[in-house]
């Protein structure tokens, strides 16, 4: 194949135009051409020479403009003398074997805005960033920070040391909200969740350090009684194993009430007791909290998924199941139901689940690739039309999206 050509038209006469060495340039080699006179511009008829550079041809930086006019190149052109341009590639021809055919009576062909990796980003319809992430963090009361088995990557943080960190990696990476998740200690579970409350508890503690030292980071809390509660059910129990409904609602209001005060920006219900939005929106409002947010884990269902998130919490039943509280997984109507409810009751934001330890185990099994299936799966939830996704992923696929490794 030929190779591509740039035609410069430079007299050479002369060593050097505008920097231009005429004598010695790399790439410069003469032809003898012609050259006719332009209506705009007088030449002598003479014989001249044109040179060629080829865009093959080694040389030192970019190609040093000839510092002619406007009226010049125009006026070239016009008279006939076209720089050569590089020619139009060859077909790419099929490979033996291909069938000839008749082209298609189609008149819309998607695959043509799919043809480049730029016309695919010119036209992709979703993005991924890591501002749309959430980043659920557990804490815990020890100084070291402890793996956690069932799900791979996750570790309890120590409130005073590996929090800070954790959320000093995230904010580097463009991740600036997060969630606390608490591993209470036995010693402080009760029946009635008390500790949930306290002004001086563990997430309340790590609320005030975190916005200590990073005023603007956006923090969400969990509102829910299971790390709390000695029977490690979302609410009060009643000595029939009944989970009290009213009850459970006035503990998690003053929960929510003390995160605010701890400086929480968003309390988020996990609980799935009836009514508790309202109550906590009129709650918080009644304490001049008006500008803190809910965002209701609105279709919580009674799901299996959730055993390595219990695990990590320490906050598996103690007895029975969560079925009579939390949904049925094979209900959806009831689902827009639940959903309706708490975005009347004033919910700000609604929240369903994706998943994490299957793609982990996956991954480490070399079933899947772990960091494609990731970016995916977070793809398809902003897909589905979410606007921000919690997710255990977020510092790895903030990474990811940022060209960290």
């Amino acid at each position: 194949m030929a190779s591509s050509t740039a035609i410069l038209n430079v007299p050479t006469s002369v060593g050097a135009i505008k920097g231009l060495d005429c004598q010695s340039y790399v790439g410069l080699r003469p032809l003898v051409v012609s050259v006719r006179s332009f209506d705009s511009v007088a030449i002598k008829s003479k014989t001249s020479r044109r040179f060629v550079v080829r865009a093959s041809e080694t040389h030192s930086g970019p190609f040093k403009k000839l510092g002619l006019s406007d009226a010049e190149c125009e006026a070239a052109v016009v008279s006939g003398n076209v720089p050569e341009a590089p020619p139009v590639p060859p077909k790419p021809a099929a490979p033996a074997g291909t069938p000839v055919v008749s082209t298609l009576p189609i008149n819309r062909r998607p695959r043509r805005n799919r043809k480049s990796p730029a016309f695919r980003a010119a036209f992709q319809e979703t993005t991924l960033s890591p501002a749309n992430f959430v980043y659920p963090l557990f804490i815990h009361e020890g100084e070291e920070d402890t793996p956690i088995g069932a799900m791979p990557g996750c570790y309890r943080l120590g409130w005073r040391h590996g929090l800070v960190e954790e959320v000093s990696k995230a904010r580097d990476v463009g991740v600036n909200s997060i969630v606390l998740f608490p591993k209470v200690p036995d010693g402080l579970k009760t029946p009635t969740g008390d500790e949930a409350y306290n002004e001086n508890g563990l997430v309340q503690r790590s609320i005030r350090l975190l916005k200590d030292k990073f005023p603007d980071l956006v923090i969400y809390t969990d509102v829910a009684l299971d790390p709390y509660s000695s029977d490690g059910h979302d609410g009060i129990v009643r000595e029939d194993g009944v989970i009290l409904n009213d009850e459970t609602v006035h503990q998690l209001c003053k929960q929510a009430v003390a995160q605010a005060r701890a400086g929480a920006d968003v309390v988020s219900p996990s609980d799935m007791m009836d009514g508790r939005v309202g109550a906590i929106r009129s709650a918080l409002d009644a304490e001049g909290f008006h500008h803190v947010s809910i965002m209701s884990y609105t279709a919580k269902y009674a799901s299996s998924f959730y055993g390595p998130f219990r695990e990590a919490l320490d906050s598996n039943p103690r007895f029975g199941d969560k079925k009579t509280y939390q949904m049925n997984p094979a209900n959806y109507r009831e689902a827009l139901v639940e959903t309706r409810e708490d975005e009347a009751e004033g919910a700000d934001i609604l929240l369903v689940s994706g998943e994490y330890a299957m793609i982990k185990a996956g991954g480490v099994l070399k079933m899947i690739d772990e960091e494609k299936v990731m970016l995916e799966s977070l793809m398809c939830l902003r897909r589905a039309g979410a606007d921000i996704i919690l997710t255990y992923f977020a510092l790895q696929a903030a990474k990811s999206l940022c060209g960290e490794k």
